[in-house]
């Protein structure tokens, strides 16, 4: 039982640790700072008040023992001196009640001025922790962010890893093809594999096309040197009609040749 307790405790001690954020923690410590400021600054002002009843009261019991000691005086004046033994006494009696509230004066003066001091001390604490809490909680977004950052370039580094393996595998697959498509060719060129379109040609058959283009050039050939032969005008016929302008031409200069024989 005693192992089940401690795992169990250890257990949620580690789930409380990833669940606390020292942002919320530090913010939680400081309102309570602020909670215990505001009770001394409420013990202060209470004391403050109960100093001045004290006060007010002095003031009144001062102002009716001065007043009974004018009346003793004038009783004594007037020849009653039953009246000014009265006025007197109860002013001895004033005088004693003025003593126990001005001891109580002094006390209540003495525990505001020490809770001011604390007052006073509390909230310079409070400030402290206020610029400490503020820059912790700083520094630990910067961390945060800077750690989700990193995890976020591991994960594109892991993810161009596999597009790089990808793109090598593309290569790869690309080069086989061209290889592939080299090789069926060169076959078919060599006739070791059928032309399923019809366009390819046997060697008697390329060597056949090869003489008649031959022939072809030879032909333009000389029709071009009989152009050259029949003189500019022939040139300018052959430009402007073709070969059929040289052809009417050619006779045209053989009938003077006859009128002459």
């Amino acid at each position: 039982m005693k192992r089940m307790g401690m795992i169990f405790r250890a257990k949620a001690n580690k789930a409380l640790d990833r669940a606390e954020d020292p942002r919320e923690t530090l913010d939680y410590s400081y309102q309570k700072q602020l909670e215990l400021l505001q009770k001394v600054r409420r013990g202060v002002a209470d004391v403050a008040t109960s100093r001045k009843r004290l006060e007010l009261q002095l003031n009144q019991l001062q102002g009716q023992s001065t007043k009974l000691e004018d009346q003793g005086r004038k009783a004594l004046a007037l020849g009653r001196e039953d009246l000014a033994r009265e006025a007197l006494t109860r002013r001895s009696a004033l005088q004693q009640q003025v003593t126990d509230l001005e001891t109580q004066h002094q006390t209540l003066q003495g525990e505001e001025e020490k809770l001011t001091l604390a007052a006073q001390r509390l909230q310079a604490k409070v400030d402290a922790f206020r610029t400490k809490k503020e820059t912790i909680k700083a520094t630990y977004t910067a961390a945060q962010a800077q750690t989700r950052i990193g995890e976020a370039f591991s994960g594109i580094s892991e993810e161009m890893g596999d597009v790089g393996l990808a793109i090598q595998r593309a290569e790869d697959r690309t080069a086989q093809l061209q290889a592939r498509a080299g090789a069926i060719d060169e076959l078919m060129a060599s006739g070791a594999l059928d032309d399923p379109t019809g366009m390819a040609k046997d060697d008697i058959t390329a060597e056949l096309d090869r003489l008649s283009g031959g022939s072809d050039v030879e032909l333009e050939l000389q029709r071009m040197k009989a152009e050259l032969a029949g003189g500019p005008s022939a040139q300018q016929q052959a430009i402007e009609g073709g070969p059929g302008g040289a052809a009417q031409q050619a006779p045209q200069q053989q009938h003077p040749r006859l009128d002459k024989q």
